[in-house]
């Protein structure tokens, strides 16, 4: 029989990280405007700034997985969604990049302890053999709020400025708060102790196949409000919207596919779609190439996380999950601290144009490590 899948803390969950992450989203599309307008930065300025956050991300990411694993993972979650909140709050009074960097950075430390406790928790409630389906239904909450968070944005951005569009940020993030603390912390077995170490080992390799994803689809999330305006859309949001929600609904429709298939060849084949959505938006300089583009990076981008999470978490017990979130994710703030701000010098040089197609490198290359990974003798998940 069936484990149930969709009860109250998972139902709770998803809500908690669509709050969270519409937040992110008005973010996402504010804040390469605010970087180049009331800053008065550029291209590669908006790179940095949007990158910043992956640095301390990055640092703080392992230490976050084994304070969860020993501490829990419901105190981390509501810290993260406080300390991102406060971060907006704060960008509205900075005029200078060096200040907004520095609040990124702050919000990096955020992005940490809600992003890792989160999956860590979501291992906790999701049965082992429906971890593909509970990661895409999961996931759900990430891209609404990408894809709700930048249209919030710019009506907010439009109607009364900066200031409302940061404060109504802050907002979601309360509400993330509120939201977490009626999902409980889950029973745990503290007699079962994992490796205790800050690196999960076992899941680098299928890591670094996610890293190339992120990083290729960084640049895009960085760029999209700036590259709609200059290939002559009128609206600003409309990519970051259209890119969320086939996501969204490739990810209910296809919610089972991950557990069905390889893990790893459905992650090369995520890869190979992506490279292909980016060269066509590269290329094909016109506001329907930039859409048609945008809707196969998202078939891609549909599948990537779910098919790297399973390959990750199968390689880890039950006490080492927070190890195992903590050390993905890590190499999510990679892909995106390191996609933005290499694309960012690529496009102050040779235009955003040019860093698409160089996105669109990273996951070809990608593609090959995880190709040559799902053919080894001894898999990776195994």
């Amino acid at each position: 029989m069936e484990t149930r899948l969709l009860n109250r803390p998972f139902v709770l969950l998803g809500v908690a990280n669509l709050a969270y992450f519409t937040a992110v989203g008005v973010a996402v599309h504010t804040l390469p405007l605010y970087t180049t307008g009331p800053v008065g930065s550029d291209e590669a300025g908006a790179g940095l700034a949007f990158g910043a956050f992956g640095v301390t991300a990055l640092l703080c990411r392992p230490h976050v997985g084994r304070l969860s694993d020993s501490r829990g993972r419901i105190p981390l979650m509501i810290f993260g969604a406080v300390l991102a909140g406060v971060g907006m709050l704060l960008i509205p009074f900075v005029a200078s990049l060096e200040a907004l960097v520095a609040i990124r950075l702050l919000q990096g430390v955020a992005e940490a302890a809600f992003f890792v406790a989160s999956f860590a928790l979501l291992a906790d409630i999701a049965p082992p053999e429906r971890m593909g389906e509970a990661v895409s239904y999961n996931s759900l909450g990430l891209y609404l709020g990408l894809a709700l968070g930048p249209p919030l944005g710019e009506a907010l951005l439009s109607r009364w400025g900066y200031d409302v569009a940061w404060t109504g940020a802050a907002v979601f993030c309360a509400v993330s708060v509120g939201l977490t603390l009626l999902i409980g912390e889950p029973a745990r077995d503290r007699s079962l102790v994992g490796h205790g170490k800050l690196i999960h080992r076992p899941g680098i390799p299928a890591s670094l196949g996610f890293f190339a994803s992120l990083a290729a689809v960084g640049g895009f999330l960085a760029f999209a409000s700036l590259h709609s305006a200059q290939v002559g859309m009128s609206n600003t949001s409309l990519a970051l919207l259209v890119y969320g929600l086939v996501v969204v609904v490739c990810r209910i429709v296809f919610a089972r596919v991950p557990d069905r298939l390889p893990a790893l060849p459905l992650g090369m084949a995520s890869l190979l779609a992506m490279a292909v959505g980016l060269g066509v938006m590269s290329l094909w300089l016109t506001p329907v190439g930039l859409m048609v583009g945008v809707v196969i990076t998202a078939v891609g981008v549909t599948f990537s996380t779910p098919a790297f999470f399973s390959a990750i978490f199968a390689t880890a017990a039950p006490s080492e999950r927070g190890a195992a979130a903590g050390t993905a994710s890590a190499f999510i703030d990679l892909g995106l601290g390191f996609g933005p701000i290499c694309l960012g010098l690529v496009a102050r040089s040779g235009g955003i144009p040019a860093a698409l197609m160089t996105g669109a490198g990273f996951a070809v290359v990608g593609a090959i490590w995880v190709g040559w990974l799902s053919t080894r003798r001894t898999p990776v998940t195994a």
